[in-house]
């Protein structure tokens, strides 16, 4: 994998989308706002349904690109949980050791997650910057391969299916907006947008606007440590990777405040979408920006709240007192068995009730096949605009 200079290109987001296609659910699009003056359908925002995605949250595509591509059997990370959670159901039944390093403020919910699914969990007193820099000492220390959360080409290729399935189901997409934490998602869709002329909006809680001052800055910035409610959004500073991605193809990027996020939360639970507020963020910026004539999408990233991660913990806890035999194959029966529930009835959302493709004797799993290539990187490209953002003053820390 390597692009101009190193990076991930459009083309790692196709390798990524066949390597994963058998671990990784194509998540429908769901019906959001509607278009004013349209009577009849017409919906003008359509919601990318990630929080239906294996695990709870779009994580699970940039961590199996990772772990299917590296062929690792130890890996540490730093997660705010969403990450380490995506890696502990997929590398765990292959007999992968995972262990998660987590910042002081992490979901209890999410960190029992982790350890139900066989996940190793650490904490660390600071925040994300301390828990990247134990997670890259933890790793050097025991020769394990780190896969960050957002800072890694696999991981940015992996998430870029997320664009590339858009692109394709709604090919005359005008706006696709995105959440912003480490910049993984964002990057990924950036790449997989690189060619098509739709412009992308990234979305940051307003407490921590990394990527608006480190984009004014022409470099990454690192923030103070900052509390939202969106828990999976804390990154204080872009990461290498993704920032490259992002700077060269972003086209604005809006702050949102915390009230905004719960707003958007509600409204979407109304709408039958139970995701975490982490989730309901790239929303919050379609509503701020109040562009609903126009085809658009937001990227719903999540639904791990914490009843939907206490009721999985609690069956998953429950099958391990009942089933002792051994099982090879990359799924958690009870984790399956939500997604199955979860799909019934939804447009789009693909029936299994099992993650399909099982482990050969090496712990890797068999060749797949990409059933659905996408159209996606025809047409011109993008304008670019200079990335316009609504922040606070926040003091960098050196």
């Amino acid at each position: 994998m390597s692009g101009h200079g190193g990076g991930p290109v459009p083309a790692d987001v196709e390798r990524a989308a066949e390597r994963i296609a058998a671990y990784a659910r194509r998540t429908p699009l769901l019906p959001g706002l509607p278009a004013p003056g349209r009577r009849r359908g017409g919906w003008g925002l359509l919601l990318k349904a990630e929080h239906l995605q294996r695990s709870g949250s779009f994580k699970l595509r940039g961590a199996a690109n990772a772990v299917l591509a590296l062929g690792a059997r130890d890996i540490v990370t730093g997660s705010s949980g969403n990450h380490g959670i995506a890696l502990a159901r997929l590398a765990a039944p292959m007999g992968v050791r995972v262990t998660v390093v987590l910042a002081a403020g992490t979901s209890p919910a999410k960190a029992a997650r982790i350890r139900a699914l066989g996940g190793r969990t650490v904490s660390v007193a600071g925040g994300v910057a301390e828990r990247e820099e134990r997670a890259r000492a933890l790793a050097e220390e025991t020769g394990a391969v780190l896969v960050p959360s957002s800072d890694h080409e696999l991981v940015v290729a992996g998430q870029g299916t997320v664009g590339r399935e858009v692109l394709a189901d709604v090919p005359d997409v005008r706006t696709l907006y995105v959440p912003v934490g480490g910049g993984g998602l964002l990057a990924g869709v950036c790449l997989a947008a690189r060619d098509h002329p739709v412009r992308i909006v990234g979305v940051e809680p307003a407490g921590t606007p990394r990527y608006a001052r480190s984009l004014a800055a022409g470099r990454p910035v690192r923030l103070p440590p900052c509390d939202t409610v969106a828990d999976g959004l804390r990154a204080q500073a872009p990461g290498e990777v993704p920032f490259a991605v992002v700077r060269d193809r972003v086209d604005d990027l809006v702050a949102v405040s915390d009230a905004e996020i719960l707003t958007a939360t509600d409204r979407l639970r109304r709408l039958g979408v139970e995701a975490e507020p982490s989730g309901a963020v790239a929303l919050a910026g379609a509503l701020r920006a109040g562009r609903h004539r126009e085809r658009a999408v937001a990227v719903v990233s999540g639904g791990n709240t914490l009843a939907a991660l206490t009721s999985r913990t609690s069956r998953t806890s429950a099958a391990s007192l009942t089933s002792r035999s051994p099982d090879t194959s990359l799924t958690s029966r009870t984790s399956d068995a939500s997604d199955a529930s979860r799909d019934r009835g939804v447009p789009g959302a693909s029936g299994a009730s099992r993650m399909p493709g099982a482990p050969d004797r090496s712990g890797l799993p068999g060749p797949t096949h990409l059933s659905d290539p996408s159209a996606a990187g025809r047409g011109h490209p993008a304008r670019r605009l200079a990335p316009t953002c609504t922040h606070p003053e926040l003091e960098e820390t050196r």
